[in-house]
């Protein structure tokens, strides 16, 4: 009778939790949309186009006093670039569509600065996608939207303002740019216009005035919700790595100027050239993913001209194909990127784990910009598999502007929510709409929602989706054993690679999204769910080894393949698996490689975990060689080869590929936080067989600096930020232990440790080698 009723109890009590705790809290997840808008919508009256349409907003006003602030509210479908008198002010501003599934996003922007007494020019190039994408909803209607104030100024867009098509933007010939992505091939026509108009001095009374479209709230384009993240980082225009001796004489070939590492980037070219010549602009990996990505066309006008192509593209090298016979003066490239500072680090005595370090890090930044990206050129999607490990690497690598991009995450995943409550990814996305369960269970577990709250401290993010992620959790049934049901969702997936053992890693993630729910529960006060999810849990834990564990194996009974690595993992990091078989689990380890590059972070942290940073440092090594050895590739691969050696296309840089950075500072160098927004945390490095680690981790509490030098002396110095404490942990093979040359005794000892309690401060451990006798 148990094997059939606890089952159903334990479902029952779930969806009740999940229900009953909603009340008032239902209406926290509401987007902030608290603006009040008198600026109107507007487009160009006339449209030759319905798709990649690119148009041109201008208006002319005078100041009579220049004022302390001036704000400027700015939304555009899809992107804009702003210029004030003839100053460049945005460079690509706006957000991809889609904050929920019927609302947009606005930009907040100072622009004090750029205004003066007397005359001023406001000059707009907005880029209207048109089309769907994985990481955009199209509206159906392109469109601008500003509104300035400031002391007695006040500016809308209205009918008055000047709007019209430019002429020389258009579509390219085929092949276009594959279907997960919005953005299209950008052709310039430089015989059919310029930018002139951004000028003060351009005559525009010939231009048409714009057509209105209604004031916010309004349909297609919904409510408006504030910008959530910085504007772009802007590096400026810079010279390729192979700068060439210019002016030349393109021979008709192809040249391929080399970039510093793979970047996001807006290619620029100066030529004098007759009219009518075509030159072809595409990165090295237009094709990454095994799909066409982006690329540009630049078509001359007769003499002297500059052009760059606004829309972004990333790789290792440009290829610009130009015309025999046209003079090329300059060739450049202006990077662009999220803006965030690069302060986290980690050097040790074996250059592979700095190389993998420094290689994941410039991947993670590849893959950030409007949201967390799995790649940057195929698709530009934001799959929670891949958010959940790059937002982790982030915490580590990254200042702690990044953060705002994981909860601009947080918040769309939850805001696109269906009414059965089921929730998928990517959002926002306009022709995507399938559930992959396991990434939806990462997206909420304790890696997810909970690290990010974890890392910053921010309860009121938690406090908004908490229902949300119940109501989500109890769509999920137990089997008669008490195990979890394989929910298919709209595409079953657990990893790329074979032997998947999918009971299991349904089982482990639903698992980790419980234990997430649970802390979520205490955090906000909800002892009631926090106390029925302990004990719906350790039935759980129960059951699950009862069904699975054989005695030298996690097994599901229908599974026939290889032991599944990636599942034995999992059983760790989730706490499904005791101590008492780890030593079973560690022969599995040593001996199976199954795991995509995505799950090979959860197997390395288990090897962590156990107990046995050798061995992990050894396997992440062995897995990792071909991509950080790579002479010429900066980034980390979405499989373990290239192309056909890959999974899922092949693309050359994907952050879920990153775990290793995190696993690096967090256990290597041994730095991880105990509370909430690191107001304690501790410093247990485990270095393995590496003799010297530095690092430095920024937190919202000031940035951890670290040096160990592990050797017959134990030397650790380290700075703990002001307002917080730390554990610190020393080897018990080590006596005599003096911090800032002062003998001293440790707070306790566990499992192998002296363990150290210190407020803020900067130290230097030093600690002896036992003799032998000693150990004795």
């Amino acid at each position: 009778m148990r094997g059939l009723l606890i089952p159903y109890m334990l479902t029952f009590m779930l969806l009740w939790l999940c229900v009953n705790q909603q009340g008032n809290r239902q209406k926290k997840l509401a987007p902030n949309t608290s603006t009040s808008w008198n600026a109107k919508w507007i487009a160009p009256a006339v449209l030759k186009d319905t798709a990649n349409v690119w148009s041109c907003y201008r208006k002319e006003f005078q100041i009579s006093t220049v004022v302390d602030t001036v704000m400027a509210k700015i939304s555009a479908d899809s992107k804009y670039w702003l210029w004030i008198n003839g100053e460049m002010v945005v460079f690509e501003g706006g957000l991809k569509r889609g904050s929920t599934p019927n609302d947009s996003y606005f930009d907040k922007i100072d622009i004090t600065r750029h205004l003066k007494k007397g005359k001023n020019v406001i000059a707009v190039l907005a880029w209207y996608f048109g089309k769907d994408g994985f990481s955009h909803k199209n509206s159906g209607q392109p469109a601008f939207l500003m509104q300035m104030d400031g002391g007695n100024i006040h500016l809308v867009t209205d009918g008055l303002w000047k709007a019209w098509q430019h002429p020389a933007f258009g579509n390219t010939h085929k092949p276009f740019p594959n279907y997960r992505l919005p953005e299209s091939n950008i052709r310039f026509d430089a015989r059919k216009g310029s930018l002139d108009f951004i000028h003060p001095e351009f005559f525009v009374d010939t231009m048409a005035n714009a057509m209105v479209l209604g004031k916010p709230p309004a349909s297609p384009w919904g409510k408006l919700i504030e910008r959530p993240i910085p504007q772009w980082k802007d590096y400026g225009l810079k010279s390729y790595e192979n700068d060439m001796e210019f002016p030349l004489v393109s021979a008709g070939d192809t040249l391929k100027m080399q970039l510093p590492y793979n970047a996001q980037i807006t290619p620029y070219l100066e030529v004098e050239s007759e009219a009518g010549k075509s030159v072809d602009i595409r990165a090295d990996n237009y094709l990454g993913g095994g799909v066409p990505n982006v690329r540009a066309e630049y078509i001359t006008k007769s003499g002297s001209q500059s052009y760059e192509s606004f829309g972004w593209m990333n790789g290792h090298a440009v290829h610009y194909a130009i015309p025999k016979g046209v003079k090329i003066l300059s060739l450049k490239y202006r990077e662009t990127g999220y803006n965030t500072e690069f302060t986290g680090s980690f050097q040790c005595d074996d250059d592979f784990y700095n190389q993998l370090w420094q290689k994941s890090l410039r991947t993670l930044y590849l893959t950030m910009r409007d949201t967390y990206m799995d790649c940057p050129d195929r698709e530009r999607a934001q799959w929670w598999g891949d958010v959940v490990l790059e937002s982790g690497e982030a915490f580590y690598a990254l200042s702690p502007s990044s953060h705002l991009l994981a909860k601009k995450g947080i918040h769309e995943l939850m805001h696109w929510q269906r009414n059965d409550s089921t929730i998928y990814s990517p959002v926002p996305s306009g022709n995507w709409h399938n559930e992959l369960p396991t990434q939806m269970l990462s997206s909420i577990g304790t890696y997810g929602f909970w690290n990010y709250y974890w890392h910053t401290g921010d309860t009121a993010t938690i406090a908004k989706v908490y229902d949300k992620v119940g109501k989500y959790l109890a769509l999920w049934k137990l089997e008669e054993d008490g195990t979890v049901q394989i929910r298919k969702g709209g595409w079953t997936w657990g990893d790329w690679g074979e032997n998947k053992d999918m009971p299991l890693l349904f089982n482990t993630q639903y698992y980790i999204a419980l234990d997430s729910y649970k802390r979520m529960a205490g955090l906000l006060g909800d002892t009631a769910t926090a106390d029925s999810l302990n004990t719906m849990m350790a039935q759980f834990k129960k059951d699950f080894n009862s069904i699975y564990w054989n005695g030298t194996a996690y097994r599901s009974k229908a599974y026939a393949g290889e032991t599944d690595d990636r599942s034995q993992g999992l059983a760790v990091v989730s706490g499904l698996a005791d101590p008492d078989k780890y030593t079973a689990i560690l022969k599995i380890l040593e001996e199976e490689r199954h795991a995509s590059p995505y799950m090979e972070k959860y197997v390395l942290e288990a090897l962590f975990r156990m107990g046995y940073p050798e061995v992990a440092l050894k396997r992440m090594k062995q897995r990792f060689s071909k991509m950080v050895n790579h002479p010429t590739i900066t980034t980390m691969w979405e499989g373990w080869g290239i192309g056909d050696e890959g999974y899922g296309g092949g693309t050359i840089n994907h952050a879920w590929s990153g775990g290793g950075l995190t696993l690096l500072s967090q256990y290597a160098a041994g730095i991880s936080p105990t509370s909430a927004g690191w107001e304690t945390f501790q410093i247990k490095p485990q270095p393995g067989f590496l003799k010297y680690i530095s690092a430095v981790v920024p937190t919202v509490k000031g940035d951890i600096k670290l040096e160990l030098k592990n050797g017959e002396d134990y030397q650790l110095n380290f700075e703990v930020p002001k307002g917080t404490r730390a554990l610190v942990y020393v080897p018990t093979t080590y006596e005599n232990i003096a911090i800032n040359d002062e003998y001293s005794s440790p707070k306790k000892e566990e499992k192998g440790f002296k363990i150290f309690e210190l407020a803020s401060g900067n130290y230097a451990i030093l600690g002896k080698t036992k003799t032998p006798e000693k150990r004795k």
